[in-house]
């Protein structure tokens, strides 16, 4: 197993890891995109989900994969009305299309956080 560091992106507000490598796969926490990596919040569901969607090619690429690796996603919503303009956004970079599960959740960990999405990659080929 091994952490994976990855830089220039916003510190995660617990005591975990942004992502680790085990058994060929790379699994991530649950990444969001309330705030840039230097603070600045951002409102709205699309520049979030933008946003989320940057941290996780990043810790995608500071392991040696990518989206087109992914084989399955977590993607959590503080209003199921959002579930339009967030998938948007998450077409764009999934596309091919992992198997995914996408709940509203009564909140999360940020006031602000509009969306927070978890990914399992495969490392190999």
């Amino acid at each position: 197993m091994k952490v994976i560091e990855v830089p220039n992106t916003t510190t995660p507000i617990g005591p975990y890891s942004k992502a680790y490598s085990a058994g060929g796969f790379l699994f991530t926490s649950g990444q969001g995109g309330a705030t840039t990596p230097d603070g600045k919040p951002l409102v709205g569901i699309e520049a979030q989900a933008e946003e989320t969607m940057k941290t996780l090619g990043k810790i995608f690429e500071a392991a040696g994969t990518d989206f087109t690796k992914v084989v399955k996603t977590t993607c959590f919503l503080a209003d199921m009305n959002d579930f339009a303009a967030f998938n948007a956004v998450y077409a764009k970079y999934f596309t091919g299309k992992p198997a995914r599960s996408c709940v509203a959740v009564k909140t999360l960990p940020l006031p602000a956080m509009l969306c927070e999405v978890e990914a399992i990659a495969y490392l190999g080929e």
